[in-house]
């Protein structure tokens, strides 16, 4: 480190929760000693705003969330600064080119309400997001077919199922032939067969997010640090000066070049910031 870290992006699911899908108090702990020391602390998720504001309040202060791997961000306040929404166009679009993967097809959308979360059924996705349907029971709405939602533009929409179906679900993706339209964000857990594909406007991401904020408070990439486990994270990790790879995470990921981190069932976001807040520190003291 040349210069102290002024701003800190870390994901939610595998990198800050652990395994249970738990804010550990030793994370929690630490993040407030680094907000305490004025360091800004943002979260990057896959999640929409919604399903990740309880463990964004829960950490009690306010900060701002790159939500839906960067299509939203808006505060815990509920402010917000920027939207990149996939075009309804564009959405149609993929709908019925990968109508062999309707059954896997989820989009989401701006709403507080039943409506922001709209499949076909859910007789294939609970087969392998079980637990995420469950908790977003109230906001699902079930359309036939799914392209009769699209009346506006989504945020975005993503194909869920066994890793193998979705390597060829993405497959299919890179040749359609409006594939310029979008961008296509992997997460994948091999222990749970399960892949989740974001389709989001393009160039749109975690990593553009961040850099976007990064230039709305005027700071360098060196003052920028990024922590994250999955592939729909490289983005994030390229642009940061300090790119930081969970121990959790798969090792093609650890391979980058990047700072590992303990795993995420060992609280490795504390021990991240507690060295963070040991540099900047020793840099303000020199």
């Amino acid at each position: 480190m040349k210069r102290p870290i002024r701003l800190i992006a870390i994901d939610l699911d595998g990198t800050l929760l652990n395994s249970k899908v738990e804010l550990s108090q030793e994370n929690c702990d630490a993040l407030w000693r680094a907000h305490e020391a004025g360091i800004e602390i943002v979260l990057g998720t896959g999640r929409r705003h919604d399903f990740a504001l309880p463990f964004a309040k829960s950490l009690g202060f306010d900060l701002w969330m790159f939500s839906s791997n960067g299509a939203v961000t808006r505060s815990t306040r509920g402010e917000t600064f920027h939207r990149d929404l996939l075009p309804k166009e564009t959405a149609i679009k993929l709908a019925l080119a990968m109508s062999k993967y309707r059954n896997y097809m989820v989009l989401t959308f701006d709403r507080t309400a039943r409506g922001a979360i709209i499949c076909e059924n859910h007789d294939q996705l609970y087969g392998v997001i079980q637990r995420w349907m469950e908790k977003n029971a109230p906001f699902i709405e079930y359309v036939q077919p799914i392209e009769k939602a699209l009346m506006e533009d989504p945020i975005q929409a993503m194909f869920c199922g066994p890793v193998q179906l979705m390597s060829l679900a993405q497959m299919e993706l890179d040749t359609l032939q409006f594939r310029a339209e979008f961008t296509a964000l992997r997460t994948q857990y091999d222990f749970r067969d399960l892949c989740i594909v974001d389709i989001l406007n393009a160039g749109c991401s975690k990593g553009h997010a961040l850099e976007r904020w990064a230039k709305q408070r005027r700071l360098d990439r060196e003052e920028v640090m990024a922590i994250g486990d999955n592939y729909n994270d490289v983005e994030m990790l390229t642009f940061a000066g300090h790119p930081v790879i969970m121990g959790n995470a798969c090792h093609q990921l650890k391979r980058n070049g990047w700072t590992v981190a303990l795993h995420h069932d060992e609280h490795g976001v504390a021990a991240v910031l507690d060295k963070v807040l040991a540099a900047n520190a020793a840099m303000l003291n020199a």
